[in-house]
């Protein structure tokens, strides 16, 4: 499962460009020195990532909770059919039901902090902006998050939301980089039509794994005796 987040973070990540690329397009860089360029790209992404590690221990958090009365198997399930039905549901209709409109004002102080970050210079800066950038409202993030809620384990929670992270690293660095390369519509046209299949595809595995079939790490089968002994102990 853990693997997944990495391949989904990688291979989502041309979505990322789309949302995330006119901040990277606008990180003020020292285009001067390479080494200090680095440096400042490689700031950015740390902000990004932990600003993905608190909302993987966020949600883990609330995954655990429920995972105490008994709900992981179910919630697993529900999860990775939620995942599937947002690939099949026509955009459209999605729009219409646009579950992150109570948080537009949260968002749009996100934005102006941003505005002024880019504005500087100092270290702390792309640190700042990366870490603003990974509360954005995105899409994918949000299919992250459904699969830290199910993990029902914090730790896991947490390092599913960061390898996530990780894996749109290579390519939101490629775009500082060849951002031109990005803009094509031939590039996106043909690398977003592999994203939905990524998203049923975890969808899936969430749902073997809520099954409990005994398939060895695609679909363990859950030990209600270590549960029931557990309970017993306390």
């Amino acid at each position: 499962m853990l693997v997944s987040a990495f391949i989904l973070g990688l291979l989502g990540s041309l979505h990322c460009v789309g949302m995330c690329g006119p901040i990277a397009f606008m990180l003020p860089l020292d285009h001067k020195n390479q080494f200090k360029k680095v440096f400042q790209i490689s700031l950015y992404h740390l902000g990004r990532l932990l600003a993905y590690s608190i909302i993987g221990l966020f949600f883990g958090i609330i995954g655990k909770s429920l995972n105490i009365f008994g709900m992981q198997q179910g919630l697993s399930i529900g999860i990775g059919i939620v995942m599937i039905l947002v690939v099949l549901i026509p955009s459209p209709v999605l729009m219409k039901y646009n579950f992150s409109k109570p948080i537009y004002r949260v968002i749009s102080r996100i934005k102006n902090a941003l505005g002024k970050e880019l504005k500087k210079k100092t270290p702390d800066t792309f640190l700042t902006i990366g870490f603003l950038n990974g509360f954005l409202p995105c899409g994918l993030v949000y299919m992250a998050v459904f699969a830290a809620v199910a993990l029902g384990n914090v730790m896991n929670s947490t390092l599913y939301v960061l390898l996530f992270g990780l894996g749109t690293i290579p390519l939101m660095t490629m775009v500082v980089y060849a951002g031109h390369f990005f803009k094509t519509k031939w590039i996106r046209k043909h690398v977003q039509k592999v994203i939905p299949v990524c998203i049923v595809m975890i969808g899936l595995l969430f749902i073997l794994r809520g099954m409990g079939l005994g398939i060895p790490y695609i679909s363990p089968k859950q030990s209600t005796e270590l549960v029931s002994s557990s309970f017993e102990c306390h």
